[in-house]
């Protein structure tokens, strides 16, 4: 899945060209999408055993301001993802978890329907409602690293519909009953479609 993201930023670089802005200062987007977030395959040890977080899906929202010509700060929220956390030899547990991200965004100039973007941002990751029956788990809040790619493909001058992918960092200190038992190394993939507005 790394590649996805290799892939999108490399599109991005070819279809890069000098005819016309893709987004101008002062305009403002809106997006209505489903965002699919997909953890590492090794999310750490807790309590002695290897952890699995589960995937999720979930619809996003996304609102994003050009204080420049093709630069962009882009907020992304979504309904509560659940998880489920598997610990081997131990048992499991069920969370809800909100990950809204902060980017900063670069949508290239080029001169055809597609408007490739690149970002970069900042991640702040809370959990609640974790229910085990292992007893009182905790799954403490995140701050972390984002990176965004995707592709804006034009309808007409006002719509489009965006595929992206984002990578972000999310590590959790998890505790039992009041006690540490390890770190949630969860760093997920998070693949989505979405419906854009420009205003």
């Amino acid at each position: 899945m790394k590649t996805s993201l290799l892939a999108i930023a490399l599109t991005a670089t070819a279809l890069a060209g000098s005819a016309a802005d893709a987004q101008s200062k002062g305009d403002w987007t809106f997006g209505l999408g489903l965002g699919y977030v997909s953890p590492k395959s090794d999310n750490g040890t807790l309590a002695g055993g290897e952890s699995h977080v589960g995937d999720n899906a979930r619809p996003t929202i996304t609102f994003e301001y050009f204080f420049a010509d093709n630069w962009g700060v882009e907020v992304l929220g979504a309904l509560p993802f659940k998880h489920n956390i598997n610990i081997d030899g131990v048992g499991k547990a069920d969370t809800l978890q909100l990950p809204p991200v902060v980017s900063l965004q670069y949508h290239f100039v080029n001169s055809s329907s597609v408007t490739p973007f690149l970002g970069a941002g900042l991640n702040y990751t809370t959990f609640w409602d974790t229910d085990s029956a292992l007893g009182d788990v905790d799954i403490e809040d995140s701050w972390g690293l984002a990176l965004h790619a995707g592709l804006d493909y034009a309808i007409d001058e006002r719509h489009s519909i965006r595929t992206d992918v984002r990578w972000i960092d999310i590590d959790s200190d998890v505790k039992l009953n009041g006690g540490k038992i390890g770190t949630a190394h969860i760093d997920p993939w998070v693949f989505g479609v979405s419906y854009i507005w420009k205003f």
